[in-house]
């Protein structure tokens, strides 16, 4: 199964400035040293730039998003006779419908082509007090909006907001979630392979909602008898949705606990109070997530059962990367 051994190649797209790539309106570059040293062993990237893609060329004049923040035009920063928004439209939504292959993508902010959350959109009514300024609703860039509403399920993020451990724990948690359903549930669906899957997330989901968790539980029981298919389709619209919220502290520990209950007959008292002090710890903020997780998994491999060793949750992404060591 492809839950035992994580991947290595997972195809995930990203801003080509953010690879290094000097593509940049001033001919510079964004290189991410966490994509390019770290990612890179786990993800194979697909870099894109809109602004080279239709012909805007290195160096070019700067370009912003002005009008409607839902439907902006895209002109030049300092040359508003510079409107390449039919161009970028054109490409966003052709490149947009041919990603069905990627698990994730990295976009880099402030990018009125890529910046996929909280863009600045100016007012470009002569007739507005707030001319020329920024207005109070945000929008996204075109082709980072293009992206994201095409592909509804793809787990998307911004390069910079990758510094903040949570957001960064999370969103690699949600890549590595969408390849494993793609590999085990949608290329060969079938209703025992979604509960598989729905089992082996128990934990996860639960970590993150259980209000979500339960919803899932629902649409895996298909008490309407409703073709496998749509059942498929709604079951991962609902997952990628509830793991996009990053885990609580105060859910991880109800979830800890529920796993330390499945060693309550193999495992003697005074192991399971030392592991619940650990939990405890973390609860506080005196430890990281890494220390009880990894004290809990030993004694799970050794006296747990099949069906708590085979929890993602437990082991969701290469331990290498260390993002359990930082929330």
């Amino acid at each position: 199964m492809p839950y035992t051994n994580h991947p290595n190649s997972i195809p995930v797209g990203i801003s080509a400035c953010v690879l290094g790539e000097s593509v940049r309106y001033n001919g510079g570059h964004k290189r991410s040293r966490f994509c390019t040293d770290v990612l890179s062993d786990i993800f194979a990237f697909k870099p894109y730039c809109p602004e080279v893609a239709i012909g805007l060329g290195v160096p070019r004049p700067t370009i912003r998003l002005v009008g409607d923040p839902k439907n902006p035009r895209v002109v030049g920063s300092d040359d508003p006779s510079l409107d390449v928004t039919d161009k970028m439209v054109a490409y966003s939504e052709k490149t947009a419908q041919t990603l069905g292959d990627l698990c994730g993508y990295i976009f880099i902010k402030n990018s009125p082509s890529c910046g996929a959350f909280k863009m600045k959109v100016y007012n470009d009514d002569p007739e507005s007090k707030s001319y020329g300024y920024p207005q109070e609703e945000p929008g996204r860039g075109v082709f980072a909006a293009a992206v994201m509403d095409h592909n509804p399920l793809l787990p998307v993020e911004e390069e910079g907001r990758l510094n903040d451990p949570p957001l960064r724990e999370n969103f690699i948690l949600r890549v590595f979630a969408l390849y494993y359903w793609r590999h085990t549930v949608a290329s060969q669906l079938t209703a025992g392979a979604l509960v598989d899957f729905h089992s082996r997330y128990k934990y996860t989901l639960m970590a993150h909602s259980q209000k979500g968790y339960k919803a899932l539980g629902q649409i895996v029981a298909n008490h309407d008898r409703r073709d496998i298919v749509d059942v498929a389709d709604d079951y991962i619209s609902v997952f990628m949705a509830t793991l996009s919220k990053p885990a609580t502290r105060k859910n991880h520990c109800n979830t800890l606990h529920h796993i330390i209950g499945y060693l309550k007959r193999t495992v003697e008292g005074e192991v399971r109070r030392d592991l619940i002090d650990v939990v405890d710890q973390y609860r506080k903020g005196v430890v990281h997530l890494s220390v009880p997780i990894t004290l809990i998994k030993h004694y799970v491999d050794r006296y747990g059962n099949d069906y708590i060793r085979s929890q993602i949750y437990l082991d969701p992404y290469p331990l290498e990367l260390g993002l359990r060591n930082q929330i």
